[in-house]
């Protein structure tokens, strides 16, 4: 929603980005074995007519050992000429990454936002000196770059799956338009995550003073009266402070619903950063 929300830790939000990408790299790996699945000695359309018998087996084994992939012959040929759902497959899971890349890109430029008229709670490296026109400005580039990136990631996927739909009886002919894809979206990603480590991530600092101001600031810390003072009262500190721009415990004091020690006690968010914990 871009509201103000309860509090979480910068390690808890960056835990969020790491398990994206562990979920993404768990999907590319999976995808990995079906790909390895060869076509060759099918012959035209899977029956592997003229084909020496073992052929298809032994050109697998052989391609195996010189590209040090694991390479096995595809287990139904038809399939494997008729369908490209493998890499239909690597495809997604390209996607998937290309989609988290771009929510961490995204939120660390808002998180960068500023410096003075947005959250700049982190500050990115500046990698180049300003902006074309105002000196001095640091934009989010190698965040952007990368938001870019995932975008033509997700309209290659969009290409592949079109192409590999179009199969026809035994035979699918859109492998050209396939692969040039893929190796696109793989190519891309690569560079794109190396960059962005390099460029951007290695330097990234947080703003402990910033995010300090913006917790003492923040109206939903006033979720930890809820189990004390009821969901009601607690909503009503909470306009009250926001309308007569009052903090939380001014509001609270002069509504009366606390005191000021209770508000000590039980707005401290620390406690809300887990489940089981309150004020």
């Amino acid at each position: 929603h871009l509201m103000d929300a309860t509090p979480v830790t910068f390690g808890q939000e960056l835990s969020a980005f790491v398990a994206q990408l562990d979920y993404a790299d768990k999907a590319i790996r999976a995808s990995l074995p079906a790909v390895c699945e060869l076509a060759q000695g099918g012959t035209a359309v899977g029956t592997g007519l003229n084909a020496p018998r073992g052929f298809a087996e032994a050109m697998a084994a052989e391609l195996a050992a010189l590209a040090g992939l694991p390479f096995v012959s595809a287990p139904n040929k038809f399939a494997a000429l008729a369908g490209h759902e493998p890499l239909t497959t690597l495809s997604g899971a390209l996607k998937t990454l290309a989609v988290a890349l771009m929510k961490i890109a995204n939120d660390l430029r808002l998180l960068g936002s500023g410096p003075r008229a947005g959250l700049a709670e982190v500050r990115l490296p500046a990698n180049e000196p300003g902006s074309s026109i105002m000196p001095g400005k640091v934009n989010p580039t190698q965040c952007e770059a990368l938001s870019m990136l995932a975008c033509q990631v997700l309209g290659n996927d969009a290409t592949i799956a079109f192409a590999a739909s179009q199969g026809q009886l035994q035979l699918n002919v859109f492998k050209p338009v396939i692969i040039h894809n893929l190796l696109q979206s793989i190519r891309l990603l690569a560079d794109g995550c190396r960059n962005f480590a390099e460029h951007c991530v290695v330097g990234l600092e947080p703003d402990t003073r910033q995010m300090a101001a913006h917790l003492e600031r923040g109206l939903m810390l006033v979720t930890a009266l809820n189990p004390h003072i009821g969901y009601d009262k607690a909503a009503e500190i909470a306009k009250k402070a926001y309308a007569e721009g009052l903090t939380l415990r001014e509001a609270a004091l002069q509504l009366g619903y606390l005191s000021n020690e209770e508000f000590d006690a039980w707005v401290r968010p620390e406690n809300m950063l887990e489940s089981g914990q309150h004020g």
